[in-house]
């Protein structure tokens, strides 16, 4: 499409003004009507052709429209380079900052991978309600490990010389009770250090719909994505 600006404004003014002020001079410069009409015929010949080479020229249409497309194209196509480009940017960098948070998560029942078979030795399961022997407070279990899974100087100072051997023993995930008001939301315990109690329906903890879906009675049921990575239990 040719571009009006306001030079070209200006040429389509005067050729559209340029016929009553010269049909007004010829007036004054006393010309006879026939010099008259050949001057208004010559100036509108002058201004169809000016006119039919630029604003009525389809092929100048044409090739403004051309140039147009090309302009829009190449818009377009350095915008798809920039997004191209931010989706690779980030999308590493995601990777790379999740890489980053999968290590903590390796411990304390919190492993990505998929606890299969499971050992006949674990005795509880995901989802069961449980109350802690010493300190009394109820939780429901998210996770377990066939031994502690936490690294060795936090086992160190939890477990005195006497209980070392608890290292070697399954331990459990727990979302602790909040109506409890033991102060912590989880804990990580062995399983000697707690026992199931049937027919506790309410845990209240905020993670809850995140981990479990209902209750059916005897244990909370697990979201599809926990229950992948405890298939049996």
């Amino acid at each position: 499409m040719p571009h009006i600006n306001a030079a070209a404004a200006l040429q389509i003014s005067m050729l559209l003004f340029a016929l009553p002020a010269q049909y007004f001079i010829s007036q004054w410069y006393g010309t006879d009507s026939a010099e008259r009409i050949q001057i208004t015929e010559r100036l509108i010949i002058a201004s169809w052709r000016i006119s039919t080479r630029s604003y009525w020229n389809l092929d100048a249409w044409a090739d403004s429209l051309k140039l147009w497309l090309s302009k829009t194209r190449t818009c377009l196509y350095v915008e798809l380079l920039i997004l191209h480009f931010r989706n690779w940017y980030y999308g590493e960098n995601k990777t790379k900052n999740g890489d980053n948070e999968a290590k903590p998560h390796s411990y304390l029942a919190e492993s990505t991978h998929v606890q299969s078979p499971k050992p006949e030795y674990i005795k509880f399961r995901v989802g069961q309600v449980i109350i802690h022997r010493r300190f009394g407070y109820s939780g429901v279990i998210v996770g377990w490990d066939v031994k502690a899974n936490t690294p060795e100087e936090q086992l160190q100072a939890r477990y005195p010389l006497v209980k070392q051997d608890l290292k070697y023993t399954p331990h459990y995930r727990i979302l602790i009770n909040k109506a409890n008001g033991f102060g912590k939301s989880t804990a990580y315990v062995p399983e000697e250090e707690i026992t199931v109690i049937m027919g506790l329906e309410v845990v209240y903890h905020p993670d809850m719909e995140t981990y479990f879906s209902g209750y059916d009675g005897s244990k909370y049921i697990m979201q599809p994505w926990l229950k992948k990575l405890y298939p049996h239990d």
